[in-house]
């Protein structure tokens, strides 16, 4: 049965891109701990981060990293916080997130109900920040 990152992935559930490209796409947590979060996720199906090879672990990384350098310019948090902890969904994930503090990566402080125009806005955000960096996978 296919997880729900992968529905998301095959367009069955709605997702606010960033990034696609052939081997992953970052997406906006339906749940954020803060503006602007993302999840990066490999198209294949794997549970545990260490399961993938070495080279698709690298790329998720590379990618986290073009998110995190893109939120740095749309939103100017003091740091971007990344998280591998992947017990909410059985598919391997990245948390990419613009942060203030390190209190802000606190799960119990998601929120459950972002405005739809919030959400929109963080994700244009990153995408026209992704595009000033000369991205190359930016998703429309």
């Amino acid at each position: 049965m296919a997880t729900t990152f992968t529905r998301i992935i095959e367009g069955e559930l709605p997702g606010r891109f960033v990034w696609r490209d052939d081997e992953c796409v970052a997406f906006l947590s339906i749940n954020p701990l803060r503006p602007g979060h993302t999840l990066v996720v490999p198209r294949s199906e794997a549970d545990h981060w260490i399961d993938l090879p070495a080279d698709a672990n690298a790329h998720l990384m590379r990618v986290a990293h073009e998110i995190g350098a893109a939120q740095m310019a749309a939103f100017t948090p003091a740091r971007v916080g990344l998280i591998i902890a992947g017990l909410e969904v059985p598919h391997v994930h990245l948390h990419v997130v613009p942060i203030q503090r390190e209190s802000d990566l606190n799960f119990a402080n998601v929120d459950l109900a972002p405005s739809a125009d919030s959400m929109d806005t963080a994700a244009a955000a990153i995408r026209s920040a992704l595009r000033a960096r000369g991205a190359p996978h930016v998703a429309d």
